[in-house]
């Protein structure tokens, strides 16, 4: 009787396909998208697809199997946790069996993404788990790329805030930052509004939602915008000093 032989393990790469244009994927990203044979992603809501799966839609190989992981949207560490380690199980079944698979999340996979959340889970359950990633554009250079300004130059200082989490932060970033960049701005817009506000800066503030989608919107100048109804995937560029 002969052994059938051992599968080798396959690998998990974190591939980041930029903030929305589908054309922001790298080269080394596309290529290894267009012979992945699984590629895995954070699943839509209401059954619908979700912002990486659209973004790779039109480079994936017609035989790759898609894998949507279901990550919730809310903030209750044992429910996150539970998610990462159901996800990461999904994940090392098909890496176990000799199959890589791609986990595409839009911006960068290192920039407050969930695909960091996945691969740490998965090396702490499977210490013998090969994760890799490829780098990309996150929101910040793709909304300044729209703004058509520069984000820092010479000797300035760059403090980004996870607006939902640190938005009480913002005024001791604005007294040593000469930019602040607000991520996910969309539920504490109103707060930020004040607080800008009070120092002076809504004229050197700006909102990018959605960036380089084709509903990309830009607010420039938010003197007379108090409320604005943003999407989830808004940020706020504050310009302290002009450049």
């Amino acid at each position: 009787m002969t052994n059938s032989p051992v599968p080798t393990q396959g690998i998990l790469t974190g591939i980041s396909v930029g903030p929305g244009d589908p054309e922001l994927i790298t080269l080394k990203g596309l290529g290894l998208l267009k012979t992945a044979p699984v590629v895995a992603f954070p699943a839509g809501v209401g059954g619908k697809p979700g912002i990486a799966e659209q973004i790779v839609a039109g480079w994936l190989h017609p035989d790759a199997i898609k894998l949507a992981l279901s990550f919730p949207y809310v903030r209750d560490e044992e429910t996150l946790t539970r998610a990462w380690e159901l996800a990461a199980e999904e994940v090392w079944q098909i890496l176990e069996n000799g199959r890589d698979v791609a986990f595409v999340c839009e911006g960068d996979v290192s920039f407050y993404s969930t695909f960091t959340y996945l691969a740490q889970t998965l090396q702490k359950k499977h210490p013998e788990a090969i994760v890799e990633t490829v780098p990309g554009v996150c929101s910040p250079m793709a909304a300044v790329a729209a703004l058509g300004v520069p984000l820092t130059i010479r000797d300035q200082k760059l403090a980004v805030i996870p607006a939902l989490y640190n938005v009480i932060e913002l005024e001791s970033a604005l007294n040593w930052a000469d930019v602040v960049v607000l991520m996910k701005v969309s539920s504490v817009y109103q707060q930020v509004w004040e607080i800008l506000k009070q120092k002076n800066l809504l004229d050197r503030s700006y909102v990018v939602e959605r960036a380089t989608l084709p509903t990309q919107t830009i607010y420039k100048g938010l003197g007379d915008r108090p409320l604005i109804q943003l999407s989830y995937f808004s940020l706020m560029i504050i310009k302290v000093i002009n450049n």
